[in-house]
């Protein structure tokens, strides 16, 4: 009688722990489902500051195709276009290295040097996240957010920097 029982119990135990087991499985399921379909209006609803060049800035880096190439990609994200980043690592880190190499004098100092390192952090981030299976659109979207904001720091950096550059202060 108490192998009976002890069976049955047994069988309960297997019954219910198989349960709670497939149950746990089915979030991770939907989860890996999510798939990365953004589109240009959930791009447009990110909110952050923009910052533009100043007519004197683009005066400064117009020669400097690094920096437009990098424009045209940032204008791809927009229109939710992340296939500059599917598999190509080797353009990527190519683009980085030209864009700290080739910086215009005019606009070459210290700030704008540690802005373009947190710009490479992002693109770099987002490379990396926009080809994962497992990325999620809230992640896709906070990065690309971040990509934004970085590239728009260096340009409010240039443009402080040239600002400053053309102020002309007469010491008494």
């Amino acid at each position: 009688m108490r192998s009976i029982i002890s069976s049955a119990l047994i069988i309960i135990i297997l019954l219910v722990s198989c349960k709670n087991n497939e149950e746990s499985n089915v979030p991770n399921v939907i989860e890996n489902q999510q798939v990365q379909d953004i589109n240009v209006e959930d791009i447009s609803n990110l909110k952050y500051v923009d910052y533009v060049l100043d007519f004197k800035t683009e005066e400064a880096i117009k020669d400097w195709q690094e920096y437009y190439e990098l424009q045209s990609v940032i204008n791809e994200v927009i229109k939710s276009d992340l296939s500059f980043f599917n598999d190509n690592e080797e353009n990527i880190k190519i683009l980085i290295s030209k864009l700290k190499e080739n910086i215009p004098a005019e606009v070459k100092s210290d700030g704008i040097l540690a802005r373009l390192l947190v710009l490479e952090t992002k693109l770099l981030k987002l490379q990396s996240l926009s080809n994962l299976s497992t990325t999620t659109k809230e992640e896709l979207l906070t990065i690309i957010k971040e990509f934004f904001v970085s590239f728009s720091n260096v340009n409010f950096q240039m443009n402080k920097k040239i600002e400053f550059d053309n102020r002309a202060i007469e010491k008494p």
